[in-house]
């Protein structure tokens, strides 16, 4: 399985082929379309990420000794931006993703690129993750 950076190294090759923001939006909305729809049973207020203009659920579950997370959004960027960070965090072990940097936002311009509340919406899902992540180590060892 490829590592964490490995993940962000294909993200920012994969939107480095679009040079106008206008591709890279709907690369964002392609990508979060194809996230398959979250099980209403998890669209719960526990699950809402605080901070987010649109609404956005995260699932995470934790099996063998990795951590697996789910999401959905009611926005198609925002939708897109979660499938991201799915495709980069899921799968690894709680220490991966607390040990791990995150440069591939900045690196596709995207923080730049996002109004300043989804730019904080952002910042929230992987503040969550990372709590997830936190909360399944000190659980498990």
């Amino acid at each position: 399985m490829a590592t964490i950076n490995e993940k962000q190294d294909d993200i920012i090759e994969e939107f480095g082929a679009f040079d106008d923001w206008l591709d890279r939006y709907q690369l964002l909305i392609d990508l979060g379309s194809e996230q398959p729809p979250l099980d209403e049973q998890y669209k719960t207020d526990n699950n809402l990420i605080e901070g987010c203009q649109s609404r956005v659920w995260l699932q995470a579950d934790f099996v063998d000794g990795k951590v697996f997370f789910r999401a959905e959004s009611d926005a198609l960027i925002v939708k897109g931006i979660v499938a991201l960070l799915i495709k980069v965090y899921s799968g690894h072990t709680p220490d991966e993703i607390l040990s791990s940097d995150l440069n591939f936002v900045e690196a596709i311009g995207l923080k730049e690129h996002l109004s300043p509340t989804r730019s904080n919406g952002l910042l929230s899902m992987i503040k969550q993750m990372r709590l997830y992540a936190l909360a399944f180590k000190a659980k498990h060892g």
